[in-house]
């Protein structure tokens, strides 16, 4: 077994944990660890909530979740040699649930806090727990489901400059401030956004590693969350990013300062609640190395991975298209998020054929290894964008044609509830 460089407790809160945790991008975090290159090492770490989440059949802790502090994460690592300009490599060896916390949790959270892909349609707080058996995963929330996770971590990202944290802060806050022209849906009665364009620095609760004091209080200023996904991959969300992948990752600070956590045992294209994955606290095995001088030997700036060979072998899929054109029957110029949207409501719609309720659809969509691809992009005025749903996740068939004969329309329980 790898060194493990980075420990955590499931029990502590995250500003007790027996190594500091992190919770924003900011280049001065002083590292946790060191690494050099070549170096295999094991990385624990909380889940992205920092244990707000209780294994029960209420979601009241989904509803009432503290979001402004998350994600908290595992690092910085610094990576021996690494300067501004070189490639970092990660290899996933391996990742997993922790012996004593074999179950991991989804959420839809609360229209009024943190919202989904399609709050408007699910604005109230739910939630499923999962049952983690070796690469299984089942649901007392969501009966004759069961499916082979594909484990990854939703974030691996390194430390950007002090000038790159300020070419994000800038232009996030200019997104904020062109207001809700870029917004999908508008507050009326407030006229803001709905959900936030982005998400300017938030200086409470920010924890920064072992960062302390007034360089700390400094910092907090203009930190940068975690949440989106940027040039340093970050949040990125990837369910093929799993076990045997290679990830390269540009380097902007001396050292690298490599973060990871918020793991996932499993996760579908797009994470779509927000609370999207199987969440879980665990570990990750990684090999780190170094290409020197690598962004301009690849040509690049971003970064970049190539997919291990641990994925679920599905076969039959049900798919599902959808278009640019919205709910309201209002026609968008190739607009794919519209066309997720749509797909994902037909694919929702589509399982309460067979018992299930529309938030049990929607987790299952967001958790499953469901495959979601842009089809078509180029014919004017629809985008094309399908959902792939593997029919091998159920425990009964759901092919479309038994539906021609009719079908019976059977109890498969329901998700957590507030109360």
């Amino acid at each position: 077994m790898p060194e493990t460089v980075f420990e955590v407790d499931t029990e502590a809160p995250p500003d007790d944990q027996p190594d500091p945790i992190v919770n924003r991008w900011h280049p001065d975090t002083p590292p946790a660890a060191s690494m050099e290159p070549g170096e295999k090492v094991r990385i624990e770490c909380l889940d992205w909530t920092g244990g707000q989440l209780e294994n029960d059949d209420s979601a009241n802790d989904i509803r009432d979740m503290e979001l402004s502090p998350n994600h908290h994460l595992s690092g910085p690592f610094e990576v021996k040699g690494a300067e501004p300009g070189d490639i970092l490599v990660v290899d996933i060896l391996d990742l997993g649930q922790f012996p004593d916390h074999e179950w991991g949790y989804t959420g839809i959270f609360d229209k009024d806090n943190g919202g989904g892909f399609l709050t408007d349609h699910f604005p109230e707080a739910r939630k499923t727990i999962w049952d983690l058996d070796g690469v299984m995963a089942s649901s007392r929330h969501i009966e004759d489901v069961r499916f082979p996770g594909c484990a990854h971590p939703g974030i691996l990202g390194t430390a950007p400059s002090h000038e790159l944290l300020a070419e994000w802060n800038e232009r996030e806050q200019a997104l904020i401030d062109r207001g809700p022209e870029d917004a999908t849906a508008v507050n009326h009665e407030t006229g803001e956004s709905e959900p936030p364009l982005a998400l300017p620095p938030e200086p409470d609760g920010v924890l920064l590693g072992g960062m302390e004091g007034e360089e700390l209080d400094e910092a907090a200023q203009e930190a940068a969350r975690t949440i989106p996904p940027r040039e340093n991959a970050g949040n990125c969300d990837i369910k093929n990013l799993g076990r045997g992948s290679r990830v390269y990752l540009p380097v902007f600070v001396e050292g690298a300062n490599f973060i990871t956590g918020d793991l996932h045992f499993s996760q579908g294209d797009g994470e779509i609640t927000f609370c999207g994955a199987i969440e879980m606290p665990g570990w990750i095995d990684l090999r780190v190395d170094v290409i020197k001088n690598g962004m301009e030997k690849m040509g690049t700036d971003y970064a970049m991975f190539k997919p291990g060979y641990m994925d679920p072998d599905f076969s039959n899929y049900v798919v599902f298209e959808g278009y640019s054109v919205d709910e309201e029957g209002t026609q968008h110029y190739k607009n794919s998020t519209v066309a997720m949207r749509r797909a994902c409501l037909d694919a929702i719609d589509y399982m309460t054929n067979f018992g299930y309720t529309r938030e049990q659809g929607y987790f299952i969509l967001s958790t499953a290894p469901v495959e979601s691809r842009i089809a078509g992009i180029v014919d004017l005025p629809n985008t094309c964008v399908t959902v792939s749903l593997p029919q091998e996740i159920f425990d009964f068939d759901i092919d479309p044609d038994l539906l021609a004969d009719g079908t019976a329309v059977e109890d498969r329980g329901d998700v957590a509830k507030t109360s």
